[in-house]
C-alpha cells in the first residue's frame, strides 16, 4: 500500500481507527491533521465517534478559515494551525491520551528512549509542554513554543501527547514508538531496574547497516513458497495485532529448501504487508529490488547451524523485553505450557546479533529454543512458522504474568521432580 497516494480524509481515517482499535485513545480524545499541498488543514471533527471515524466524518479548513465537512473541526484545532505555522516542515499532527503516556505526563516526566537502539532515532528527543485549558489559545502557544524549539514530540502536562511529522504516518510511527517505550519502561520498573544504554552503544546500533548481498531474480515461485509467503503474511498481521510488533519492528523468516528461505522487508508497515513484499534468500542472495531486514546473516547462520529449525521470530514485545532492559531473570517453569515450549532462556550481550551472529546463531539448541538480547529483542526459533509464534506468545504472555505476581507474592516455580516429570511426558 502506497500511504501517501491515498487522500488526507483516507490517511487520518485509517489511522485513527489503528490508534482507538490499539486502546490507544478514546471515544472523544484525540485528534489528527494534516496539512496539504494548498494549505488547507484536513482535521477529525469535533464531537464524532472515533471508533466508527469515516472519511465523510473529515473537516477541511481551507487557509481563509473556511470550514468545509458535515462537522465542526476538533476543539483542539487551534494548536494544530499553531504548530503548523510554528514549523514549516511539519505537514501532520498526531494527538492522543495513550494510557502509558498519559502516565508519564501525570508525573509529569518523559520516557528513557534510551532503553532500546532506534527510538531516539524515530521519535527524537521528546519535549515537555505545560498544563494548559484544553483547546484553549493558551495552550496551543505552549505547545507550539515547545515545537519551535525543535522537538518534534511533545509530551502535555497531566494530557497526553503531540507528535508532528512530515506525513502522517511518520508521526503514527514516532507515537507507536514511544507509546511502546512507555509501556515497557512501566513494566520494567515493576520487576527491577531498566538499564539505559551507553552512548557508545547506541552509537554502535547506529553504525548498524545492510549487509552487501548479490541479487538475483527468481525465474519461478512454487506453490510451497506462495503458501509460505502468504502463512507469513497472516502471521505478522497477528502479531501486530497482538502487540507482538509495531508497525516497523519484528522479523520473520520461513526455511524453503536448500540454502534459501523467506524474510520480512526492511522498514515496511506490518499491519499492511503483502505476499509480495516479502524477501527471498537464495544461497546468500537476496531477491533484486527489495531490502531485506538487517538481521538477516543472523537468520541466514541459524539456518545453516541448525537442520531442525524451520522458523525464526525477532521481536520486541515490552513483557519480555521489560526482563531484556533490567539485570532480571525470566524463569519459564512458571507453568507446563511455559516450560514446555521455552525450556531454557539465555539472555545474550547487546550489540551481539550483528556484532557475531555466527556466536548467537550456536545458542539455539533443542533445549534453547529461544533468547533474549539485552535492551533489544527476543530471538525464537521453532519447527515452523506457527510453532515459532506460538512461542513468541507464550513468552510474551508469561512474561506478562510474572510481571503482574510481583504484587501477590513470592513467585514459586515448578519444582525439579515436576520437571523431571514434563520432561519425560513430553519427551522433552
Amino acid at each position: 500500500m502506497n500511504f501517501a497516494m491515498l487522500h488526507p480524509a483516507d490517511q487520518i481515517m485509517m489511522i485513527m481507527e489503528r490508534i482507538y482499535g490499539y486502546g490507544m485513545t478514546t471515544t472523544s480524545g484525540g485528534n489528527l491533521s494534516i496539512l496539504d499541498d494548498n494549505g488547507a488543514i484536513w482535521i477529525t471533527p469535533a464531537g464524532v465517534d472515533k471508533g466508527s471515524l469515516s472519511r465523510k466524518d473529515i473537516v477541511c479548513v481551507q487557509p481563509d478559515g473556511t470550514v468545509v465537512g458535515n462537522y465542526k473541526p476538533s476543539s483542539e484545532f487551534p494548536f494544530h494551525e499553531l504548530i503548523y505555522r510554528s514549523r514549516k516542515d511539519i505537514k501532520a499532527v498526531l494527538h492522543a491520551h495513550p494510557p502509558a503516556l498519559v502516565a508519564f505526563s501525570i508525573v509529569r516526566q518523559t520516557p528513557n528512549i534510551y532503553l532500546l537502539p532506534g527510538v531516539k532515532q524515530i521519535c527524537g528527543e521528546v519535549g515537555m509542554a505545560e498544563y494548559g485549558l484544553p483547546g484553549s489559545a493558551q495552550l496551543g502557544e505552549r505547545i507550539a513554543s515547545v515545537f519551535e524549539r525543535g522537538f518534534n514530540t511533545v509530551m502535555l502536562e497531566n494530557h497526553g501527547i503531540v507528535v508532528g511529522g512530515e506525513n502522517l504516518f511518520k508521526a503514527f510511527m514516532a507515537f507507536e514508538t514511544l507509546e511502546f517505550c512507555a509501556r515497557l519502561q512501566i513494566k520494567a520498573n515493576r520487576i527491577g531496574e531498566p538499564v539505559t544504554l551507553t552512548k557508545e552503544q547506541i552509537e554502535q546500533s547506529g553504525c548498524k547497516k545492510h549487509p552487501d548481498m548479490e541479487e538475483f531474480a527468481p525465474s519461478r515461485f512454487g506453490s510451497r513458497e506462495r503458501e509460505a509467503r502468504r502463512e507469513m503474511c497472516a502471521l505478522i498481521h497477528r502479531a501486530y495485532d497482538q502487540k507482538l510488533f509495531t508497525s516497523t519492528q519484528g522479523t520473520f523468516s520461513q526455511r524453503l529448501e536448500g540454502r534459501s528461505f523467506l524474510i520480512t522487508p526492511y522498514d515496511k508497515d506490518r499491519k499492511y504487508l503483502e505476499a509480495d513484499d516479502i524477501v527471498r534468500i537464495d544461497d546468500g542472495r537476496k531477491e533484486a529490488g527489495k531490502i531485506p531486514s538487517r538481521s538477516v546473516l543472523l537468520h541466514q547462520s541459524i539456518y545453516e547451524k541448525h537442520p531442525h529449525i524451520e522458523s525464526i521470530v525477532i521481536a520486541h514485545p515490552p513483557n519480555i523485553m521489560a526482563f531484556a532492559a533490567t539485570k532480571e531473570p525470566f524463569d519459564s517453569r512458571t507453568i507446563p505450557e511455559s516450560y514446555i515450549l521455552l525450556r531454557n532462556i539465555p539472555k545474550l550481550p547487546f550489540g551481539a546479533p550483528f556484532l557475531q551472529p555466527q556466536a548467537v546463531a550456536d545458542v539455539f539448541r533443542p533445549d534453547t529454543p529461544i533468547a533474549m538480547v539485552e535492551n533489544d529483542c527476543v530471538i525464537v526459533t521453532g519447527s515452523g512458522l506457527l510453532n515459532a509464534f506460538d512461542r513468541l506468545e507464550v513468552a510474551e504472555y508469561s512474561a506478562k504474568a510474572v510481571i503482574s505476581s510481583k504484587c501477590l507474592g513470592e513467585i514459586i516455580p515448578i519444582d525439579r521432580p515436576q520437571i523431571a516429570e514434563l520432561e519425560r511426558a513430553f519427551n522433552l
